[in-house]
C-alpha cells in the first residue's frame, strides 16, 4: 500500500494500548489521518498520554484530526469551535473530524459557519462524518465526506456512490476486506465500541 488511504478513528487510550499507537506511528506512510478522541472530544483538560502520542504521530507526518460531535446540527456553533481550539492547542491537531453531521440541506448554513471557523482556527483538513449520503451542498464545505459508517453485513448489500472525496468506515469487517472509496477504514471491532480496534493491516502482533 503506497497511497495514504487509511483514515483511522482509534478510540483507545495510549496508556492502555501503547503497542497499537506505536503501530499507527509505524504505519504513517499509509495513513490519510488519525482521529484524536481523548474523551468523546477534546476533554476538559489536556491528557498527557494523548499529547505524547499526538506528538509522535505529528513527527511522523500524520494528519491529526480532532474529534468533535456536532449532534446533527443541534450542538451550538460556539461549543463546536471551542472544542476545535482545544484539540489544536492541547494536541497540535491540524484538522478536524466532525461527527454526527446532518445530511439535510436545512442544516447547511450551520455547517458552513463551522467550516469557516475551523479553517480560520487552522484546520487544514476538514472531515464531515455524515454516516450516510448527504445533500450535495455539503461537498463544498469539507475535504472528505464520510458517506457510510456501519457494519460490513450492511455495507456489502449496498451500491453506494464512490468519489475521491468520499470515505467509508466499516466495522465488523472480515480480514482482507477493503471498502470501495480511496480513503477508508475497515476494522474487526463490533458492538457499541467498534473503533477500539485497528484496521486488520495495522493490528500489532500479540
Amino acid at each position: 500500500m503506497t497511497n495514504p488511504s487509511l483514515l483511522v478513528p482509534y478510540y483507545e487510550h495510549p496508556a492502555e494500548r501503547p503497542e497499537a499507537w506505536s503501530a499507527l506511528v509505524d504505519a504513517a506512510p499509509t495513513l490519510y489521518g488519525v482521529v484524536l478522541n481523548p474523551a468523546s472530544g477534546a476533554g476538559e483538560a489536556p491528557d498527557p498520554a494523548f499529547a505524547e502520542a499526538a506528538g509522535r504521530l505529528r513527527a511522523a507526518g500524520v494528519r491529526l484530526l480532532g474529534y468533535v460531535d456536532t449532534s446533527y446540527g443541534r450542538r451550538p456553533h460556539a461549543e463546536v469551535v471551542a472544542e476545535l481550539l482545544r484539540h489544536r492547542d492541547w494536541y497540535g491537531a491540524d484538522g478536524a473530524f466532525l461527527d454526527q453531521v446532518a445530511t439535510a440541506p436545512a442544516a447547511l448554513p450551520h455547517y458552513r459557519r463551522i467550516a469557516v471557523a475551523a479553517r480560520a482556527a487552522g484546520a487544514a483538513t476538514l472531515v464531515f462524518n455524515h454516516g450516510a449520503h448527504p445533500d450535495p451542498g455539503y461537498e463544498a464545505q469539507a475535504d472528505l465526506l464520510v458517506t457510510f459508517e456501519g457494519p460490513w453485513d450492511t455495507y456489502r448489500t449496498l451500491d453506494l456512490p464512490v468519489a475521491a472525496h468520499y470515505c467509508h468506515l466499516v466495522y465488523a469487517a472480515p480480514a482482507g476486506f477493503r471498502p470501495a472509496t480511496p480513503v477508508h477504514c475497515a476494522v474487526p471491532g463490533t458492538g457499541a465500541h467498534p473503533w477500539g480496534t485497528l484496521p486488520h493491516l495495522l493490528e500489532p502482533a500479540r
